[in-house]
């Protein structure tokens, strides 16, 4: 049920003091002011912009004396468990990416292969100390029928070193052999299952991880693999995207890549972000709350988008693969309440640089999964990815924050309303922000079919108030907000609060609705230490971009 239709059933209408009274507000509070662009859109992301990873590790996969990824793999997941599907299905078309670090020593065992299909072993000298593993077509046609039943979006990503040879320790040459790949997407085709894009490889890019192929080479094999892909789809429309390199980014190894790969190749580039450290880092808390730390950043995405804009523009962005700490996550930190200040902060990032889909790292498995990898329950980042599913449209909105450099905010359209939705981070442990929200569209604000120059009486209001638009037809102006926090103040909680409230499963394992808070929009934004809020603002004057 959508967010507004849920409103019919249940709205708690709060005048401000009883909104600073609940969220338990800190003796400091301080003024702030999110001044956004109403008049046209700086970037636009995909319909599906959400999307989770399934991986291929092992349960004998350990990082620093833990083994956190149990029965989790693509090979061993267990495909009928109720709360899997119901987690999916909660997105309407869950985004899935299937790879990871150990996909470029997947074989399929389809065609002509000369050797038994075996699941991935401890190996001593194998690259990443595994063998090769194998996908049998039993497997994937169980995947198959998890993602028909709960609508999912696949890309799966391909062996890219399959058929080459070692050269060093981390530099692997020769052109990909393509035989088995082929005979899978046959096989895929032939069945009819879909799969919304094809990635090529994982981690290979620039000086890679354990391996490395150089970006000349591999333009010559996305080359073939694009052949061989429209030779197999010929009578499909649309035809599934191609992208790559699924790696760490190197500006000079992008650059050679869609250089030497050709126009139209390549469909989106993907890059991985692993930015906040080790997984046993004990600096991850800080440096997920330094906003200093999170705007580093952004100089990633600005450089991926000059490379495709002088190399590449036929070519779109995509963050493939995200889980903020590596090595399978930070325990009791990616799976906590804290870690969705990086989560939700990453994604209005990425959004602001016309990224169209951020792939997170896991929906299962490792500590950085969506969901527990014993239990199947929500860890409180799936809540944060469904809110923004459900509430963040496509079209993005520059914004600027006046005052403390620990408010951070995004704007985009709603997803399915007019108006816009905001997302606002306090990352102060101390200050209690009294936000309003300012359109700078133009200076001469409409109300009651008259314009309204500076200085005027509406004007003062509107500076006074958080004036966000014309007024409804009632007569009165309403916002819709979704306010998060951790159960019991503590920021490591596996609980997350929406509007005081545990976000819990119900007793038939569905996943729980969102219930706003209707607040007068002539009243501040309240928002708490450490806490994090979406506010939907119905009446925004931003018609000419969100239409």
């Amino acid at each position: 049920m959508e967010p507004f239709l849920r409103l019919q059933r249940k709205l708690w209408i709060f005048l401000p003091f009883l909104v600073c009274s609940w969220l338990g507000l800190a003796q400091d509070i301080e003024d702030a002011s999110v001044r956004v662009r109403g008049t046209s859109i700086i970037a636009e992301t995909d319909d599906n912009f959400i999307c989770a990873t399934l991986d291929w590790w092992p349960p004998d996969k350990c990082n620093y004396g833990n083994c956190p990824w149990g029965e989790a793999s693509v090979l061993n997941l267990d495909l009928n468990h109720p709360l899997l599907a119901n987690a999916m299905k909660a997105f309407g078309n869950l985004r899935i990416r299937i790879g990871g670090t150990l996909q470029d020593q997947v074989v399929y065992d389809v065609g002509g292969l000369e050797y038994p299909c075996l699941p991935f072993q401890k190996e001593d000298g194998g690259l990443f100390g595994f063998s090769k593993g194998c996908l049998k077509m039993e497997r994937w046609d169980e995947l198959n029928q998890l993602f028909g039943k709960t609508g999912a979006i696949v890309t799966f990503g391909l062996n890219a070193l399959h058929g080459r040879h070692q050269v060093s320790k981390s530099v692997w040459g020769g052109p990909w052999n393509y035989t088995n790949a082929y005979d899978f997407i046959k096989y895929t085709r032939t069945k009819g299952y879909k799969v919304d894009s094809w990635e090529f490889g994982n981690e290979l890019s620039g000086s890679g991880v354990g391996a490395r192929v150089n970006a000349k080479q591999y333009a010559e094999d996305l080359i073939n693999l694009k052949s061989l892909l429209t030779q197999l789809y010929k009578d499909s429309f649309p035809q599934p995207l191609l992208l790559a390199p699924g790696g760490f980014f190197d500006q000079p190894w992008y650059t050679q890549l869609l250089h030497d790969s050709g126009p139209k190749i390549v469909d989106a580039l993907t890059h991985h972000i692993y930015n906040l450290g080790a997984g046993v880092d004990p600096n991850l808390v800080s440096r997920i709350l330094d906003p200093a730390h999170s705007d580093s950043f952004a100089k990633t995405f600005v450089n991926l988008q000059l490379v495709i804009q002088n190399s590449g523009p036929w070519a779109s962005a995509w963050v493939g693969e995200a889980g903020g700490a590596y090595n399978s996550g930070g325990k009791l930190i990616s799976d906590t309440f804290v870690n969705s200040f990086w989560y939700l902060d990453q994604l209005g990032m990425a959004s602001m640089y016309n990224t169209k889909v951020y792939c997170r790292q896991t929906l299962i498995g490792g500590y950085y999964s969506l969901l527990n990898t014993s239990t199947f329950i929500p860890n409180p980042d799936y809540y944060s990815a469904l809110l923004w599913h459900q509430l963040m449209g496509k079209g993005v909105l520059a914004t600027k924050v006046m005052g403390s450099q620990y408010l951070r905010a995004y704007a985009h359209c709603s997803r399915e309303e007019a108006g816009i939705t905001v997302l606002l981070i306090n990352l102060s442990n101390t200050t209690t922000f009294s936000v309003s929200v300012e359109n700078d569209m133009n200076l001469n604000l409409h109300f009651g079919g008259k314009f309204h120059k500076e200085g005027s009486i509406i004007h003062s209001l509107k500076k006074k108030f958080a004036w966000v638009g014309k007024l409804a037809s009632n007569g009165s102006e309403q916002r819709y907000e979704y306010h998060l926090a951790p159960k019991d103040g503590y920021l490591r909680s596996q609980t997350m609060l929406l509007n005081g409230r545990p976000l819990e499963l119900t007793d038939t394992g569905e996943i729980p609705s969102f219930e706003p808070i209707l607040v007068n929009a002539f009243s501040k934004i309240m928002i708490a230490p450490l806490s994090i809020a979406f506010i939907t603002l119905p009446n925004f004057e931003a018609a000419a971009a969100c239409s």
